[in-house]
């Protein structure tokens, strides 16, 4: 029985090797998808490409934007990109305000 599990999880694309160079190629392209749309100022992909990160700008994007954003994103990455398996696409939208006291 594990040699029949492991034949078939080694038959998948890329499960058992993957050149560097495909690997940095298709790394680059779902950063480059993600970076493709209007108030993104960065993406970052994350295990092998399972998981992509997209920081927006809060001035541009709003609350009720990154919904959309997401999902916009999600449907390019399904066109566009080649993986195996699920991308999980977080995006972040963060705004810092911080203020220091006067000196006593």
């Amino acid at each position: 029985i594990v040699w029949i599990a492991d034949a078939i999880s080694g038959s998948r694309p890329g499960a058992r090797y993957e050149p560097h160079e495909d690997y940095v190629v298709r790394m680059s392209k779902i950063e480059e998808i993600a970076k493709s749309f209007e108030g993104v100022e960065a993406s970052y992909a994350f295990q092998a490409g399972r998981d992509v990160r997209v920081i927006v700008a809060p001035d541009e994007v709003d609350d009720d934007g990154l919904t959309i954003l997401a999902h916009d994103i999600t449907r390019k990455l399904e066109k566009e990109a080649e993986y195996v398996g699920q991308i999980k696409v977080t995006v972040i939208r963060e705004l810092r305000i911080s203020e220091t006291t006067s000196a006593k």
